[in-house]
């Protein structure tokens, strides 16, 4: 009996024990629980997001290039992400993200606690699942560089993500929480952020216009952007799809027989890669960002803080005069005759090696210019060692108009196949507002990074002789006039050509036949002076020395500047500015800066027309003639041009203009020293003129666009020099006779 009574004793003592452990364990680990919010919300263990910072939460928002019709050319971005509006985005995105990840996100303020609870006791019987809200993702998303993987650190942003989730409920409305998350999420692919991207990259829509099936693999990758990839394991991502329709249909977002509807949809992925390096217009983006950075460091152009506006993370739009449609024609024109241009190029060389000789340096130059050499000198390599490397072979890509080509080659095998690749560039400008409409600085922008519209100069040949010719005209000579057409010794100048059309000729023909022998003449009467004064109103920035040679095309200059000093000539005497930006907003929509282009009356009216009439016969039976030939555009309309060659081929040009267009092209190798061997081949008429035609062919056949094929206007106040040498008699007598003959027939 007293053994039963001390053992009922005992009993009593330990409940009693145990309860009051219990209630100090409970009470203790509350008041510890509580301590541990108190600290964080203090900011002990990281800072918390402030008031300021909920209410205007900083996320990398990638810029947008826009084109004239306002279509997205490209982005700068470092998390490729563009915002849109709740009411941009389909039903169907929405209703797939609450089946999915927060079915309750309407009844809770921002904690689901039940949820918290029942992912606590799954996770504890081995089967791990996540108990985060729709609005604890966005405070993750928003506020944490990336999610700790460290327990106890985990543990601590997880209260922070509770904290900060409550906040952002008291702060926003569920539909905004909603569109702040879909701005906000990765989506793993091509570095792509936020819904706007997603949508564009995986199947080239917009998020209004997303299908119950896609808004399913869109919120189904999710989960895990690598697991689930529809790139990598389209499996996997089909199954994840259909799970997610499953979810929709539970919650009746889908009825029975659209859930069986959408299940049966294969992916339907278009995948549209928004990477700079590739896309339309790739080495125009390129160059305006350096122009745009430019432009707000010298304007001081800052954001209201005071910071520095960032393209990569800042949202801005940039709105451009590059239409969509040029852009892609030029590329395309580009592509065609450079396909066939360097396959005749590489059959010169077939049995040749271009390395020997004067270029024998060339290879190892370019190897010194590497940066593989930097890297190689920088692991402590001799030259031995880096020479061998360089001629180790290995397994690589090489870039070709048909694709890319996998092959076993050496770093210094490589070198020598791009040097021999054939570069090109084109320019198309509206001569009466500046606009660029297309730019196209190479011919591939992954592999030659370099631009060829604005950033090379290139030795100008004969495209600078309509200069000299503009002198003379704009001093009262007629187009008509006769200079003589022979070889002559101006100091210790003699220039090289041969003479065609005459001697002597008319300016209108030396200009159309390209005769040297006249140029070099006309420039020693007008002086090479009054010639370089005219190139730089004309928008040439570039060094022009005051020598003759400069008729010839003896110095250096852009396409860019080109097309812009040609357009003068349509534009009726006016140069207008290049212009490759119209206006940046900020994110917001407030403009921050917007361009007025520079403008300079360059030449009288009459005398830009004269010059035009003159281009055109350049095309009509001069040195372009061949643009009216079907396999290089087989254009009828009035156009005018020029051709260019320089010395032993190096460089080919062709600059064309229509009254509404002027279109500069350039073509040759990186290196100058790599060259065509023939003239047939290297020449203007072969190596640039070509891709204007073709270009201008695209154009015209595209009745979208309106472009005029008229002929150009006449100058305000009409002509009051005569420009039809026809009318005049020929002159029939000899050299000394010239001067008499100009006089009594012409009046200059």
């Amino acid at each position: 009996m007293k053994r039963q009574t001390l053992d009922s004793a005992l009993t009593d003592n330990d409940i009693k024990k145990y309860t009051r452990a219990f209630w100090i364990f409970l009470l203790g680990g509350i008041s510890f629980f509580l301590l541990f919010l108190f600290s964080v919300r203090l900011g002990l263990f990281g800072p918390l997001p402030t008031f300021e910072q909920l209410e205007n939460p900083k996320s990398n928002l990638a810029s947008e290039i826009l084109a004239d019709d306002l279509r997205v050319l490209g982005t700068y971005y470092q998390h490729n992400r563009s915002n849109v509006k709740y009411s941009e985005l389909s039903p169907y995105l929405i209703q797939a993200l609450i089946s999915t990840e927060d079915r309750r996100f309407y009844d809770h303020s921002g904690i689901d606690y039940s949820r918290n609870v029942t992912a606590i006791l799954y996770t504890l019987v081995g089967n791990k699942q996540g108990g985060s809200t729709i609005t604890q993702q966005l405070a993750l998303n928003l506020f944490a560089e990336r999610r700790e993987r460290n327990s106890i650190k985990r543990m601590m942003q997880k209260v922070q993500e509770w904290i900060t989730a409550v906040r952002l409920e008291r702060s926003y409305t569920k539909e905004e929480i909603i569109t702040m998350y879909f701005n906000t999420v990765d989506f793993g692919y091509m570095n792509t952020y936020g819904i706007k991207s997603a949508a564009r990259i995986f199947f080239d829509t917009t998020p209004d216009k997303v299908t119950p099936e896609q808004a399913a693999m869109l919120v189904g990758l999710l989960k895990g952007t690598y697991t689930y990839s529809p790139v990598k394991f389209p499996e996997r991502a089909l199954r994840r799809r259909n799970q997610v329709l499953i979810n929709m249909e539970k919650m009746e977002f889908l009825n029975a027989d659209q859930l069986e509807e959408a299940k049966q949809k294969p992916l339907g992925l278009k995948l549209r890669v928004l990477s700079n390096a590739y896309g339309l217009a790739a080495y125009f983006r390129a160059e305006l960002k350096k122009l745009v950075q430019k432009e707000f460091a010298r304007l001081a152009i800052k954001k209201p803080d005071g910071s520095n506006y960032d393209l990569d993370r800042d949202g801005l739009k940039i709105y451009t005069p590059i239409n969509y449609t040029l852009q892609q024609y030029a590329e395309e024109a580009q592509k065609e005759w450079m396909t066939k241009l360097q396959r005749d190029f590489d059959r010169q060389y077939k049995n040749r090696d271009p390395f020997r000789g004067a270029n024998a340096r060339l290879l190892k130059d370019a190897m010194y210019a590497s940066e593989h050499y930097e890297e190689l000198k920088a692991e402590g390599l001799s030259e031995g060692e880096i020479e061998k490397e360089f001629n180790n072979k290995v397994r690589m890509t090489f870039f070709s108009y048909n694709g890319m080509v996998d092959t076993v080659a050496s770093p210094m095998d490589s070198i020598r196949y791009y040097k021999l690749f054939l570069m090109n560039a084109l320019m198309s400008m509206e001569p009466q507002t500046g606009h660029i409409k297309a730019w196209v600085g190479g011919v591939d922008f992954e592999h030659f990074k370099y631009d060829h519209v604005r950033a090379a100069k290139r030795q100008v040949g004969s495209t600078a002789k309509p200069f000299t010719y503009a002198v003379a005209i704009d001093n009262g000579y007629s187009p008509c006039f006769l200079i003589p057409n022979h070889m002559q010794t101006y100091g210790d100048w003699t220039p090289r050509g041969t003479a065609q059309g005459g001697d002597p000729i008319s300016l209108k023909d030396a200009l159309k036949y390209s005769q040297n022998f006249a140029t070099a003449y006309l420039i020693n009467e007008v002086q090479a002076t009054n010639v370089v004064a005219l190139t730089k109103k004309m928008g040439i920035t570039t060094d022009v020395p005051a020598y003759p040679s400069i008729a010839l095309g003896a110095y250096e200059a852009s396409v860019f500047d080109m097309v812009g000093a040609y357009s003068t000539f349509v534009n009726h005497g006016t140069w207008v500015e290049p212009t490759m930006i119209l206006r940046v907003e900020d994110k917001n929509g407030m403009p921050l800066y917007e361009k007025s282009p520079e403008v300079v009356k360059a030449l009288n009216a009459e005398s830009s027309y004269i010059m035009v009439d003159m281009l055109k016969g350049v095309v009509d039976g001069g040195t372009a003639s061949r643009l009216r030939q079907a396999e290089y555009g087989g254009l009828t309309n009035p156009i005018g041009g020029k051709t260019g060659t320089t010395n032993d081929n190096a460089d080919a040009w062709f600059i064309g203009i229509t009254p509404e267009l002027v279109t500069g092209v350039w073509t040759g190798a990186e290196d100058r020293r790599i060259r065509f061997h023939s003239t047939a081949s290297g020449q203007g008429a072969s190596a640039a003129l070509p891709i204007f035609g073709l270009f201008m062919k695209r154009i015209y056949n595209d009745p979208h666009l309106k472009y005029t094929q008229g002929d150009f206007p006449l100058p305000p106040g009409g002509l009051t020099k005569e420009i039809d040498c026809t009318k005049y008699e020929k002159f029939n007598g000899d050299s000394t006779d010239i001067l008499k003959y100009n006089e009594e027939r012409l009046s200059f």
